[in-house]
């Protein structure tokens, strides 16, 4: 048996749980922060990342907002070496007059948005893991076998290798994924509200470049994203996000791709230009999903662990990003004021400061899958109009381009904690 003590250990070195560390990192060395990292995948790490083009990657829609934690972490430099800036955000509802359109240049930023490989994000974030390898203990693949509080510490079992190791620190996060099984044996309930629904997602190849246009098709069947993504291989390249219920997602998923493409040309029209091409095509099954406690001493559940949303805004990784800025700097705080960073009272004042923005991108998200998925025809009209009133209101339009590009948010704060 071995132990070993730190000041946090992070359960999950997926994406949210990554970003933690590289939040922290900026700090960490001036701090004194020891920080141990447990994935139960292998990491393939590398100090210096190599971009591996595949036409089949999946992505991620990055809010504006993101990019300043990002720059706050350390890490946005290289990161915007393969990213694909959003220059316009096109709504529009089949069959009905009602579009608008968002721009970078009305709202006077670089971007909406950005769009970058998951694989890429990834890399980036763990080469600022190894970093900092003397403030980060990475274990991986590692399992987590018990979370428990004994005296005033939080003590976290592990199997490596056949080998029980002992991690003790005031303060444990799980960012484990929204199928979390540390959550589950916890005994940490969750509602989940189905959906009925599942999300057909693939890469597609069109005819023509994008231009950074990523647009929001509203059908009678469900909404239809496509975001602009890097060329590969002189193919012009956008992500599919299909929204369609559960009855029809099996045989969307079997057709061949000529039919494939056929129908979602007719689905989506032509503001993209020709679908030429589809790579491979997945499909997962959507909830709402949220646990019922987010923190208890010692503990802070984060993430698809503590939320998990519909794809409609593309806000799942953004409102988690946000939840990890936001205790980054709760956790830099205390420590500069040589407090305890598990004590329950600073915890259950993080999740007061994270509960309306979760409460405002979950119903934003919530409200829009129910008013532009509904087939009744006064609430049609109604969001035509809507559409059409913010094409012609300005400072409407800037409304929902603020919330969609993700400005409220602690990142920037983290500069001057360093």
């Amino acid at each position: 048996m071995h132990e070993s003590q730190f000041d946090l250990i992070i359960c999950g070195g997926g994406m949210v749980g990554a970003s933690l560390v590289a939040a922290l990192t900026p700090s960490a060395k001036s701090l004194g922060l020891k920080i141990a990292l447990v994935e139960q995948s292998p990491m393939q790490a590398k100090p210096n990342p190599q971009f591996q083009p595949s036409f089949d990657a999946r992505s991620t829609a990055l809010a504006y907002g993101s990019r300043t934690a990002f720059e706050s972490m350390g890490v946005w430099e290289l990161l915007h070496e393969h990213l694909t800036p959003i220059d316009r955000i096109h709504v529009s509802d089949r069959g009905r007059w009602g579009q608008t359109t968002m721009s970078a240049e009305q709202e006077r930023v670089d971007a909406l948005g950005y769009v970058v490989e998951n694989h890429w994000l990834g890399q980036v974030l763990m080469s600022s893991v190894l970093a900092a390898r003397d403030q980060v203990e990475l274990y991986s693949p590692a399992t987590v076998e018990s979370v428990e509080w004994v005296e005033g510490q939080r003590h976290v079992v592990i199997d490596q290798d056949g080998e029980s190791i002992t991690l003790t620190a005031p303060l444990v996060v799980m960012a484990d994924g929204g199928r979390s099984e540390l959550r589950q044996r916890m005994g940490i309930e969750y509602r989940q509200t189905p959906y009925h629904q599942h999300a057909l997602i693939a890469n597609l190849e069109v005819d023509r470049p994008h231009d950074g246009v990523a647009y929001e098709r509203f059908t009678e069947n469900g909404p239809i994203a496509l975001l602009p993504i890097e060329d590969h291989e002189g193919r012009h390249r956008m992500g599919l996000v299909w929204t369609l219920s559960d009855d029809q997602v099996n045989s969307r998923m079997e057709q061949i791709d000529q039919q494939f493409l056929a129908d979602l040309q007719q689905a989506f029209g032509y503001r993209a230009g020709r679908l030429i091409g589809v790579g491979e095509r997945f499909s997962y099954p959507l909830h709402l999903t949220l646990a019922d406690e987010q923190v208890r001493r010692g503990l802070v559940v984060l993430g698809n662990a503590a939320h998990a949303l519909h794809p409609i805004a593309g806000q799942g990784f953004n409102l988690a990003l946000r939840g990890v800025c936001e205790l980054a700097e709760r956790i830099i705080l205390a420590k500069q004021a040589g407090q305890d960073i598990g004590a329950l009272a600073m915890l259950e004042e993080f999740i007061d400061g994270r509960r309306k923005d979760q409460s405002r991108t979950i119903g934003f998200g919530d409200s829009a899958l129910k008013i532009f998925s509904s087939t009744n025809p006064a609430l049609r009209l109604g969001r035509s109009l809507a559409l059409q009133t913010l094409d012609l209101i300005p400072s409407a339009r800037t409304l929902l381009a603020r919330a969609a590009m993700g400005l409220d948010t602690p990142a920037a704060r983290l500069k001057s904690n360093d």
